[in-house]
């Protein structure tokens, strides 16, 4: 009888408990925070209900025979695994509220993938500003994650009344075309299901992908049959020009290019052609049981567990009060399996936290931002210093280069927990070199070659919400997760309205002037400061990349494990790490 075990059994079968059960008065003390919390999430409810109800209304769709791309992503992934992504955003703020894109990641026939798919309620899913970086985004996840990319492509093209912004430029609409070939280049599957019609930049997103499958009644082409019949070598329009458009209109009506007949029959760039919308998505499904995976043995340390304490007790840990404190490892206990945690370095850099924990049974690096206060801390400040929670001092940026070094040597993928004030400012901090080794932490980051993940438990300030893995690390950050309480910004209203009117202040009061003016200025500044730091606002813009209520931060958390090991680009065997080894001692 063979004996079998998982690898490095001795450090990772059982590790470290980490958190501690809440009290009755903890479950007291947090029904205001529950309360708050519960009001910023009917908030994002609402604004999650009206993207979705974006352009024609669904039941419209449906009664043309057609399934909107909320009814295809159903149908498509496996169920309980889809993570929606970029639901929010809108950086160009599009009269229709979204980028007429819908996407995330699922399992698909028990795989993860990309799915992004065009809203067929929106303009016929024509293109729109901010939906190139939006697809941009996708491509960078599927290339991070190295797993396929399938596309659900429903595209009428170009909105032609806001073309100059949308086609041209360097991250404009042409340029998911060349991301598509670098995804193929790099062996990164892209597949797609086509439905209806389209035509030029439709087409050539039609066509872009590794595996086409079609609908019967779609069609791809590089023009359709108003721009054929558009076309006007005057210059101008007259009667005899637009009685010439008619005829070539009712022509090209009757008989589209690109259709099935051409594509199928005749160039043979579809695969296959299903007369059910449903058969394209069950292709799509067939086409997933081929992709590259790894059984999950190959990696896993232990089998797979739930962390020992509920989810949505994290709405009564983490205060929705950006000044009071919490237990950064209490959150950490609600998200990793069996609520363990192997941390490194404990006592050194104590302001952030770094260790190995199990996410579906997966080995993975996490970095945290600890809160509270620590007496004669930092060092460098003398014996009567006390260093604040959610603040960066030299060792902890010491202790993070280290660490994010060995994740890279073991190949071990990192989720970043931030809530983070920034980097410790003055003299001292400057002669401590936190200027360089806060750089550091991103050539470390860079060195890697890692995916991670970033979660913005509540605040992302100044340059730490770079070092803490932040969306700027784009060759590693997958994406990043905000919450109902996540804040982003230079530094808070107050502080930036105290240092944009002190000086004036004074010259008022030495004038012997009225200082309301001014403070009304500054609580305006305050207002505006703290308007555009709302994670809906963060979302829109693209800060993050979704907003995620705190019970359900495992599932990304899971999704992001097993994507990162389902096909890995490196591998490093389990028994070969260094880092367990070097936590141990």
């Amino acid at each position: 009888m063979a004996r079998k075990q998982k690898p490095l059994r001795p450090y990772f079968e059982k590790m470290p408990d980490i958190g501690k059960e809440l009290t009755k008065r903890d479950l007291s003390m947090g029904k205001r925070n529950l309360a708050d919390i519960k009001e910023q999430e009917d908030l994002i409810a609402e604004a999650v209900k009206k993207v979705e109800e974006a352009g024609k209304p669904a039941e419209k769709v449906r009664a043309r025979g057609q399934m909107t791309v909320y009814d295809r992503i159903e149908y498509l992934v496996d169920e309980g695994t889809w993570c929606p992504l970029h639901t929010f955003f809108n950086p160009a703020d599009n009269e229709e509220g979204c980028t007429a894109v819908v996407d995330g990641l699922g399992k698909i026939e028990g795989k993860w993938a990309v799915i992004i798919g065009f809203d067929n309620k929106v303009i016929a899913g024509a293109w729109i500003a901010g939906q190139s970086e939006n697809i941009l985004r996708v491509t960078d996840m599927a290339k991070r994650l190295n797993i396929p990319l399938v596309w659900i492509t429903n595209c009428s093209g170009v909105k032609l009344p806001e073309q100059e912004d949308i086609y041209p430029n360097r991250r404009g609409s042409g340029t998911p075309f060349f991301r598509h070939a670098e995804l193929n280049k790099l062996g990164i599957p892209v597949l797609n299901a086509i439905y209806g019609t389209n035509p030029a930049g439709g087409g050539y997103q039609g066509i872009s992908p590794t595996i086409l499958l079609a609908h019967e009644g779609a069609n791809i082409a590089v023009g359709g049959a108003g721009i054929v019949g558009g076309m006007s070598p005057k210059g101008h329009f007259d009667l005899e020009g637009v009685q010439g458009l008619i005829e070539a209109t009712k022509n090209f009506k009757a008989k589209a290019p690109g259709r099935v007949e051409t594509h199928f029959d005749h160039t043979a760039y579809f695969r296959e052609v299903h007369e059910t919308e449903q058969g394209v998505l069950d292709g799509i499904k067939d086409y997933m049981k081929g992709i590259p995976a790894y059984a999950p043995r190959f990696f896993q340390v232990a089998e797979p567990v739930e962390p020992k304490f509920p989810g949505d007790e994290l709405n009564y840990i983490l205060p929705i009060n950006q000044k009071r404190v919490y237990d950064s490892i209490e959150v950490l206990a609600r998200l990793t399996d069996n609520s363990e945690f192997m941390e490194y370095r404990p006592d050194y850099g104590p302001e952030v936290f770094t260790g190995v924990a199990k996410i579906g049974g997966f080995p993975v690096g996490v970095i945290g931002n600890r809160q509270g206060f620590f007496k004669n801390y930092p060092e460098y400040r003398g014996e009567d210093a006390t260093g604040v929670g959610g603040k960066l001092y030299r060792q902890g940026l010491i202790k993070m280069n280290e660490f994010v070094t060995f994740c890279g040597r073991d190949n071990l993928p990192i989720i970043w927990l931030q809530d983070t004030t920034g980097i410790d400012v003055g003299d001292p901090s400057e002669e401590a070199e936190l200027l360089a080794l806060g750089q550091s932490v991103i050539y470390s980051i860079e060195k890697t070659d890692l995916p991670m993940m970033c979660i913005m438990l509540r605040k992302g300030s100044a340059a730490a919400h770079y070092v803490l893995g932040g969306p700027q690390a784009n060759e590693n950050n997958a994406f990043t997760i905000g919450t109902p309480l996540t804040e982003i910004y230079v530094m808070h209203g107050e502080t930036a309205a105290a240092a944009a009117y002190s000086r004036r202040l004074v010259k008022e009061q030495d004038a012997g002037r009225d200082l309301e003016p001014v403070i009304e200025k500054m609580n305006q500044m305050v207002q505006s400061y703290y308007d555009k730091s709302r994670p809906i606002f963060c979302a829109q813009r693209g800060f993050i990349d979704e907003i995620v209520s705190l019970p359900l931060l495992r599932n990304y958390c899971l999704a992001f494990s097993e994507a990162s090991y389902q096909n890995p680009k490196s591998i490093t065997p389990v028994h070969q790490m260094i880092l367990p080894r070097t936590i141990r001692g």
